[in-house]
């Protein structure tokens, strides 16, 4: 099991700013990592997985050493799309509309904060959403 503290303070460093500009939104520590919440749901959850960790991260990664995954929501209809396209996208092994992706020095913060947006969007009540600056 892995902590807050498992958590490359760099990743938290660019996800904090972007999960906090949305509307009414707070930051918890999880059961292993930390997770962003709006009334009460998740929309945004990072975490560490290390080697010999059965979740299906792990598995989904592929490699032996750790590695720091963010998981959030997705349309049904830009699922299927994310997860062809490959790693570092990758299905965690649980909901149906939970994506994850691999953070790495190749991480392109500006799709995150879109991706980040789109989850809050689905799990937000409507007066919420109404607030949030949505690109396109």
């Amino acid at each position: 099991m892995t902590g807050p503290a498992d958590v490359p303070p760099a990743y938290l460093d660019r996800l904090r700013p972007l999960c906090r500009a949305l509307p009414e939104t707070h930051e918890e520590p999880a059961w292993v990592g930390i997770r962003w919440r709006v009334r009460g749901r998740t929309f945004a959850h990072v975490y560490t997985v290390g080697p010999g960790h059965p979740a299906a991260g792990a598995r989904a990664t592929a490699t032996g050493e750790p590695v720091c995954v963010l998981t959030f929501r997705s349309p049904g209809d830009e699922i299927a799309g994310l997860l062809a396209a490959g790693p570092p996208f990758f299905p965690p092994g649980w909901g149906t509309d939970v994506v994850g992706l691999a953070l790495d020095a190749t991480t392109d913060w500006t799709e995150v904060a879109e991706l980040l947006t789109e989850s809050y969007c689905m799990l937000a009540p409507k007066k919420l959403v109404a607030r949030v600056d949505r690109p396109g």
